[in-house]
Parts: structure tokens; sequence; C-alpha cells
């Protein structure tokens, strides 16, 4: 789906369609927005692009340097709403209000709008960066706004009255979760944990409190708690808002959001579970700009890269990649898709969901409920001609068989498994009941990874190493000779925790001769590990001490995950 206002150029006849191309890819490739890559380009000057837009919408473009911010303009839009949808106060008429939106041309940005102001508003264009510096300036950073919506519902008496109805039974939840300070409430979280960088929001009830966390880089941190009485209606809002039924507490269910936060469409996967004390919440937090990564910016050595590079562009064969939940296997394997995803290439993946809508690509998602196993869509997939096949996972005997069939037969298949390393894979394959000669017959490599929290640029210290610490990575001092090593103190930067951002270690095995060999005598994953240190790979364990000797990670971090 392009971009409303690339579109409005390209109706225009400002934009041939190779510029058109070129805009697109450079805005899928760095997460620019559309309109700083038309100008960097040259194509469309800011001034144009405003002119534009203000006549598609039937109204002006304002120089907001001439406008008056007074505080009673700033009310009439509230803060949080000011920086979610990026919109500022202009002028106001009565009951209508002038406002400048960084985003104009989204209508659905409009209809929030409206909800949440419940006035007329007239929208004028003014430059974004403008738009953004201003609400930076006047309405300041935010702190901690989740806590301050927190105490408004606290101290709103109808509020407190419904919510504790509603803990009681007397009231349904219904009643309250369209309510304006739960609607900003569960706005703000979301918005606060986007801001944050959070991978994951959980929403738990427990007997005396309501808990809300998020994980960032790995690690979970709790946000102010609201009042417990919220619990229901805040947990009911994001069904609403994911189109799950608020009706059925008994069963879990799986849903998806769509939203704009901070100029950009976050989709969020919606999780709910029910637990002793109410529904369980938890939201995965998918960022499109994740997807557009290139193989080569997801900080592969170079002999990996060069590896990955080659076995993508194969006619057929399987390439897994392992690791625990949440180290990043599925942006690895989007990362590979979209190495191969050119128009003479047919790609077919099976995932459970899917995870994010690729352009060229056709997915598929598993559906149990209605009979969609892993294994019905990979038999379809057979007789859909594909060139490449991405199957989610490998879990069980029946699609590991189906994915060595495919490959067999001439497709390139990549896949992920849940095993600790690289020769872990082979040995879980056999044990599923695969059999040894059609794992090295058509295995090309396996990929394991891990993410380690990175050190906190702002506040990286050195420091020295104790012989305990050293041990720890089985390393004496006389092996570290001059190495420096660092952490993060902790500052403003990194919320003092010392880290800010993960990146990847890696181990990769690639299916030799000699290690073939192996898997046909059935040998342990001990054997073939050591055969394959042998022949040169390189453990995450070494990796990480990379990573470490680099000044990017701390031994804590690779000594927990390796």
């Amino acid at each position: 789906m392009s971009d409303p206002l690339l579109q409005l150029i390209k109706e225009k006849g400002l934009l041939d369609d190779m510029q058109f191309e070129e805009v697109m890819s450079e805005h899928s490739r760095t997460g620019k927005p559309v309109s700083e890559v038309l100008e960097n380009f040259g194509f469309v000057d800011t001034r144009t692009q405003l002119q534009l837009m203000a006549d598609q919408l039937g109204t002006e473009v304002v120089d907001l340097s001439g406008v008056q911010f007074t505080p009673e303009l700033l009310k009439t839009v509230p803060a949080n709403i000011a920086r979610l949808h990026q919109v500022l106060p202009v002028a106001e008429y009565g009951s209508t209000l002038q406002i400048a939106l960084a985003q104009p041309l989204n209508p659905s940005v409009m209809d929030e709008l409206g909800f949440s102001l419940k006035r007329d508003l007239v929208p004028v264009v003014a430059d974004p960066r403008q738009i953004l510096k201003i609400i930076e300036e006047r309405y300041g950073k935010e702190t901690g706004s989740v806590r301050e919506a927190a105490q408004e519902i606290k101290k709103d008496p109808k509020l407190a009255k419904q919510a504790a109805q509603i803990a009681t039974g007397e009231a349904d939840a219904d009643d309250l979760l369209n309510e304006a300070p739960i609607v900003k409430f569960v706005n703000l979280v979301l918005q606060q944990a986007v801001q944050d960088r959070a991978s994951d929001i959980h929403f738990e009830p427990f007997e005396d409190e309501f808990k809300i966390r998020y994980r960032v880089d790995g690690a979970l941190y709790e946000m102010a708690p609201p009042p417990k009485d919220l619990a229901l209606p805040v947990i009911s809002r994001i069904k609403v808002m994911s189109n799950l039924d608020i009706s059925e507490k008994r069963l879990p269910q799986d849903g998806r959001i769509s939203v704009p936060i901070g100029g950009k469409q976050i989709d969020l996967r919606v999780s709910t579970l029910p637990t002793q004390f109410g529904e369980s919440v938890v939201l995965r937090v998918l960022d499109r700009s994740a997807v557009n990564l290139d193989l080569v910016t997801l900080g592969f050595p170079k002999p990996i890269l060069d590896y990955v590079s080659e076995a993508v562009e194969q006619p057929n064969g399987i390439f897994v990649v392992t690791g625990p939940t949440g180290c990043g296997k599925t942006t690895t394997l989007y990362s590979c898709l979209r190495r191969v995803n050119t128009i003479d290439i047919k790609v077919l993946t099976v995932e459970d969901p899917v995870e994010f809508d690729i352009e060229g690509i056709m997915q598929v998602a598993v559906n149990e409920a209605a009979g969609m196993t892993f294994g019905k869509a990979l038999r379809a997939f057979l007789r859909q001609d594909p060139d490449v096949i991405m199957l989610g996972e490998m879990r069980d005997l029946e699609t590991s068989q189906i994915a060595i069939q495919a490959s067999l037969t001439g497709h390139l298949v990549l896949s992920t498994l849940h095993t600790n390393d690289a020769p872990g894979a082979v040995t879980r394959l056999v044990d599923m009941g695969v059999e040894p000669f059609l794992i090295s017959s058509t295995l090309l490599g396996v990929l394991a990874q891990r993410l380690v929290r990175t050190i906190c640029k702002k506040c990286r210290t050195p420091f020295e190493p104790t012989e305990s610490q050293l041990s720890q990575l089985n390393l004496s001092p006389h092996d570290i000779g001059d190495k420096s090593f660092y952490y993060g103190r902790g500052c403003s930067n990194c919320n003092d925790t010392g880290y800010k951002g993960r990146k990847g270690i890696f181990e990769l095995l690639v299916v030799t001769e000699p290690v073939r060999n192996l898997i046909n005598d059935r040998a342990p994953t001990v054997v073939i590990r050591q055969k394959s240190v042998e022949l040169g790979m390189v453990t995450l364990r070494e990796d990480g001490l990379r990573g470490i000797f680099d000044g990017d990670t701390t031994i804590e971090e690779v000594v927990k995950y390796t």
C-alpha cells in the first residue's frame, strides 16, 4: 500500500513510474518519511508538497511561525492527543477548531480526533517538521503521563463508582470501555510503550492489583499501576480495539490492532488468556520498519552474511534458523525473503500467525480451528508452483517430512526450530522421527542466534574484569592481554539500565561432507559440534566474546544467553 502523499503526487504527473519506485524503495529501506525522501531526491520540494495537500483537502497552507500559541489555545488539544496524532491547534472560532496535522491525508486520524476532541474540526496544512518541533517545545517532554491518567481516573467519582460496580459484578464493563478517560489511558499506555521501544506490553490482573509491564530489550519493566477496578474496562477496551468477543472470558483469543503512533503505523498482535483473577492480555508490538531490514543491516559477521546471501539463492534445500522465542528468528527469515522477493520468484509463507504483510508474497495463516494446519497448507503449497517456501516452524514429524519432500522436489525451504544451538537442530529432527539420510541430503545449513543487549553509548565506561568474571567466560587474565571491557553506568538516555538496543550473536553450521557422514551415522550433538568447530564454526559464545571485545555488550549478557 503506497503512501497517500506519494499517490497524490503521482496522479498529478510530478513523478514518473521509475521515480515512484525509487522513492518507494528508499522509504521501505530507510523508514524515512515519504516527504523527506521526495525532497532529498530533489523530485518535489516541501512547499509544493504542502500546497498539493492543501488543494486536495480544499484548505490552506499555514506558516506556524506566525501563530500565537497561547496557553488557552494549547489547552484545546490535550498534550497526549497532540503527541499521539502529531496535531496542533492553530485557531479557535466558537465551537470550531482549526488544526494542523503532520499527516493531513490520513482520514482515520481526523475521525479519531473528532471522537476524542468532540468538536468541529477544520484541517490546515503545515510543515510536519515545524509541527513536531512546536509540539515538543510547547507541550514539553512527556513525563508521568500514564501515571497522571491513572490518577485522573481515580479522582473521577463517577468512574470510580462504575469501576467498583463492574468489579463486584453489578454493572457491565461495556458501559465504561468507551469512556474518554479509559480510551485516553489505553492510548497513553500504547504510546509510552512504543516510545520506549517496547517489544511486548503485558496487562496482568492479580487478586489485589492490576499490573502493566512492558519488555524493552528483553527485560521487563513495570509501569505506574492503575486502580485494580480498572482491569475489566481496560482489558475490554483492548478487546474492542482488536475486534475480539468481549463476552467470551473463558477461552483464549487472538487478534490484531493497527494504530497510528508518533507518525508511524504500528501493528499490535493481541493474545488473551483467562486466569484465576480475570483475563491476562499480552500485546506484541510489531514495528513495520523492522521488516524493511536488509540482510546487510542485521549485523551478521561477514562470513555468515556471505553464506546466508548465497544459501537463499539456492534452487532447493532447507535453511533453518534456530533459537528461543523472541530472538529475532522471524526478522532474519523475513530479511532472507526480501532478498529473494523478485518478480521472477514465487514465494509462499505459512505462519502462525502472519506477523507482517509483505508486498509480493503470498502469506497464509494457520487456523487450527478451521482445520488449516501447517501440514495442510504445505501440501496445498506444492500444487501452487512456488520457488521458495517459508514455514513458520518445523514443529512435528508431519511438517518436517513435507518440508523435506518440498526441498527434494526442487523448492528452497526456509524455516525455524526451537533448539539451543545449531548442531542441536540436526538431533532435534532425528528425535522427531525424520530419517537421517533425508536430513543430510536436504539440509543446507543451520543458523543459531540470540539477541544480547548493547551497552548505552552515552554512559559506556571501561572497567577491569575480576578473575571470577573471566572464569565465567573460561578466560584467564593471560588470554585477554590488553583488551578493554565496558559496562553502562546508567543515564537518562537508557532509563538508568546501562543498555540501549540489542544486537545479534550468531553460530552457523554449514552441512559439508564430513558433517553429512556424521548425520547419517546418527552421531550425537556433541560430536557434530566438535566436528563443526574443527571445520571453522564460530560458536555463540565465541561470537559473544567478539561483541564484548568490540565494546558492544557486557560479560553478564553473553554469559546469560550462551
